[in-house]
């Protein structure tokens, strides 16, 4: 980027920083339309600008994406669905100057979340972000900041919150209704195809390679760095434990209620089977978490071929005294009945009351049924418009805090894995005391003019 482009960007971003900017939601009457902008929209985003399409009261205005050839398909869906035709842009900085704009919707590479999101907060738009709601835990605090500083409704793309029988599930597990849960598991087991070597090239026409990579280091371009590739590589992903297995844990920390962070990791695992690739990330990862209060929680993923774990390629297990709660089979629980043997002593006088005890008859039958919840239930976007028109953050699916939570998970568990090593973590600073090499990476070194404000 020109040293003029640069300076540029960074007057807009500072004048961005000022809250003057910010929209009069939270004035507004319930009924006033929301005018909402996505960004990135090849893949997840386009989920996201259809849905959002077709909610009553609001209206898709702004397409923002740094590939431009991206942009005629996506204006001819809009159209379709909500009758209008928004406005494109290839420059955040530039939307988010716009006064009719209420909301966006992040749905960009995971290494651009966090400034997007801040960058929202600052210019007083609400905003939905995709999972994982960060690239790294620094991050996800700094969001959570934003977020309050300036009164925003910050809702993390984790959309299974938003679904009725994981809202049923997770109250079960909650009321200890099968007894109180000491462990759970999750497994996230996801098959991928290698993606091979790609040769350096040219940068395509309409494609501003720049903004892509924003904070991230420059690269050259290549193809297995673009689209959806881009998961493979520590500059600008979490690995497939922040890009599936985020959606697993999240579950498990909500339904345990966990709301601080656990105070050792280990993550053991690394790249297999697959030699001949551009690929940075591991193909393999097993975490476990251990909480102050005893409590043990384990995250289980692959893309390699795997058996399903409990009949579930993706869920989530909750083991108490008296069995297992999963999410196999739409939540259901299985008890564990274990009987003493009773084979009488011998005549030598030896007793076998240990050896009875210690191989009981063991029978798994069906546990208690796990009842629907009678509360009405949206889906994650109208979640995120009503509380933006009610602005009672409280009532988000999953807050931004919540997200943050959740995705430290991922963070601890990549960082365990980086360094080969069993962490210990302070839950309070959210760092990890007296280790340098794991403090480093609690956030990342940005490229200028992308960089995360020390003061949001």
């Amino acid at each position: 980027m020109p040293d003029s482009s640069r300076r540029e960007f960074v007057a807009k971003a500072a004048a961005i920083g000022a809250p003057a900017v910010r929209t009069a939601w939270g004035q507004s009457s319930p009924n006033s339309e929301v005018r909402l902008g996505v960004v990135g929209f090849r893949s997840r985003g386009r989920d996201h600008y259809r849905t959002f399409a077709k909610i009553p009261g609001v209206k898709v205005a702004f397409l923002c994406d740094i590939d431009e050839r991206l942009f005629p398909g996506a204006i001819k869906e809009i159209e379709e669905i909500g009758g209008n035709r928004p406005e494109t842009f290839t420059d955040l900085q530039k939307m988010l100057q716009r006064k009719d704009l209420d909301a966006i919707s992040v749905a960009t590479p995971d290494h651009w979340h966090a400034l997007m999101t801040i960058w929202g907060c600052q210019a007083g738009k609400d905003v939905y972000c995709e999972k994982p709601v960060c690239h790294n835990i620094k991050e996800g605090r700094k969001m959570v900041e934003a977020a309050r500083k300036y009164g925003r409704m910050v809702q993390t793309g984790l959309n299974r919150r938003s679904e009725m029988r994981n809202q049923a599930g997770v109250k079960f597990v909650r009321e200890a209704s099968f007894g109180k849960a000491y462990r759970a598991k999750a497994v996230v087991y996801r098959g991928r195809v290698s993606m091979g070597r790609v040769q350096e090239s040219s940068i395509p026409q309409g494609v501003n390679w720049d903004r892509f990579l924003g904070p991230a280091p420059y690269r050259a371009f290549n193809l297995n760095r673009f689209h959806y590739a881009w998961h493979y590589y520590w500059d600008t992903a979490t690995t497939e434990v922040g890009n599936n297995g985020v959606h697993a844990i999240d579950i498990v920390r909500w339904a345990l209620n966990k709301n601080v962070h656990p105070v050792k990791i280990h993550c053991a695992g690394g790249r297999f089977a697959d030699d001949n690739t551009d690929q940075e990330t591991p193909n393999l990862q097993n975490a476990v978490f251990e909480y102050a209060d005893g409590t043990l929680v384990d995250l289980e993923v692959t893309t390699l071929p795997s058996p399903a774990f409990g009949g579930v390629h993706m869920g989530e297990f909750f083991y108490t005294p008296n069995g297992y709660i999963t999410t196999a089979k739409d939540w259901t629980t299985v008890k564990g009945e274990f009987t003493p043997q009773t084979t009488p002593d011998p005549p030598s006088g030896i007793s076998l009351r240990a050896a009875n005890l210690s191989f009981p008859n063991i029978k798994y039958v069906d546990g208690p049924a796990i009842p629907d919840i009678s509360v009405p239930v949206v889906s994650h976007f109208q979640n995120f418009i009503d509380c933006v028109r009610s602005r009672k953050r409280e009532n988000l699916n999953c807050e931004v805090l919540e997200g943050h939570m959740s995705t430290a998970l991922c963070h601890l568990a990549n960082i365990a894995f980086r360094t080969g090593r069993k962490l210990t973590f302070d839950p309070a600073t959210e760092t990890f005391p007296g280790d340098a090499e794991a403090n480093a990476l609690l956030g990342r070194k940005y490229r200028e003019p992308y960089v995360l404000p020390e003061n949001v």
